[in-house]
């Protein structure tokens, strides 16, 4: 069995591009019938929000743009990376029934987490998967991973491994929400990051990591990967993104939180930040905004905000109409108890103003 192998090893890819080109490896599967793809990449200097993030509550884009720092949003879920020329990229293009892929959201990321351990277990350093979608030594957080479906049956996978990383720019260019600094209980965020060279006690360079990553994959899956580029169908799929997406505002910008006056509910759930945003006409809710850095896809946010428009704001009939349109792994890590917290929550914040 051969796998495809996108490597990039001599230059660093700007959001735009890397964004891209990981979004057309699920497009390429499914489409086209191409055997998986894996992305082995680095970003210049840059922060990239999650797909539900607003990202002017997430980043300090003055801050962003005063040091040179790219940003942009992802199509996968989760919340803030900051990327760099030592921290490894991952996009996986694969079908979600391929053998040794797990089942569900929670199944795919405890799966290809289990290739990544491997990976990391080469440099001596023993990680574990948290399912609030983190690899973790020691209770800090190594790498982030996200994921999104948007492609038929194929799945987009991303993860950022941190070979080296830049604590002091992080704190200088993010909000961090004062809720996530409590839940973690540590008086500085920076506390729950670490780096593979940190837990190695040695130097390591991307490229020795991205081959440990390349070895346990073709181990995992039983395969060999085939070193390639992009081919005219791709190049196109990319370059249409960049434009559609990567470059464009009403990409980047979306998700922005409401400024009207509405209450907001902020719940920290094991599948990450939930923010709900609403407001109320008489007893009812007439508009509901779920934000936050969750994994999710656009279709399923949206059938929930439809199904709770016009519904009554007392907990039992919110609970009542979800019961009606959820479905397992909807929002992942997220159930309907969780919902209907940070809604009444937001409810309560609204009738407070």
């Amino acid at each position: 069995m051969v796998w495809r192998l996108f490597k990039e090893t001599s230059r660093l890819l700007s959001t735009a591009q890397g964004l891209a080109i990981d979004d057309t490896l699920p497009r390429s599967v499914d489409q086209k019938g191409s055997p998986p793809i894996l992305h082995l990449y680095s970003f210049v200097p840059s922060a990239i929000v999650g797909k539900y993030q607003d990202i002017e509550a997430a980043l300090k884009l003055d801050r962003c743009r005063a040091r040179g720092i790219e940003f942009n949003r992802r199509s996968t879920g989760g919340g803030t990376v900051i990327m760099g020329p030592q921290v490894v990229a991952l996009g996986l293009g694969i079908n979600l029934d391929h053998p040794g892929i797990g089942d569900g959201v929670s199944g795919v990321f405890e799966s290809l987490s289990r290739v990544l351990c491997d990976a990391i277990s080469r440099f001596g350093v023993e990680a574990s998967f948290r399912p609030r979608n983190d690899l973790e030594v020691g209770g800090r957080k190594l790498a982030g991973l996200s994921a999104a479906a948007e492609a038929g049956k194929a799945l987009l996978f991303h993860t950022s491994l941190l070979v080296d990383f830049d604590v002091s720019l992080m704190l200088d260019i993010m909000n961090t929400p004062l809720i996530k600094v409590q839940d973690k209980g540590y008086s500085c965020f920076s506390q729950r990051m670490t780096t593979l060279s940190q837990e190695a006690g040695k130097r390591l360079s991307v490229q020795e990591v991205m081959k440990a990553i390349q070895e346990a994959f073709e181990e995992h899956f039983a395969m060999r990967f085939q070193l390639d580029s992009p081919d005219p169908w791709e190049e196109d799929c990319i370059a249409r993104l960049i434009k559609a997406r990567y470059t464009n505002p009403d990409w980047i910008f979306s998700h922005k939180h409401p400024r009207a006056r509405m209450g907001v509910g902020r719940v920290k759930a094991r599948g990450g930040l939930l923010e709900v945003y609403l407001s109320l006409a008489g007893g009812s809710i007439e508009n509901v905004v779920i934000t936050g850095d969750f994994f999710s896809t656009t279709e399923a946010v949206a059938r929930v905000e439809s199904a709770l428009k016009w519904t009554s704001a007392r907990p039992q009939a919110i609970e009542e109409k979800l019961a009606q349109v959820w479905e397992d792994d909807m929002i992942y890590g997220i159930d309907i108890p969780t919902l209907v917290d940070a809604i009444v929550k937001a409810k309560e914040n609204q009738v407070r103003l």
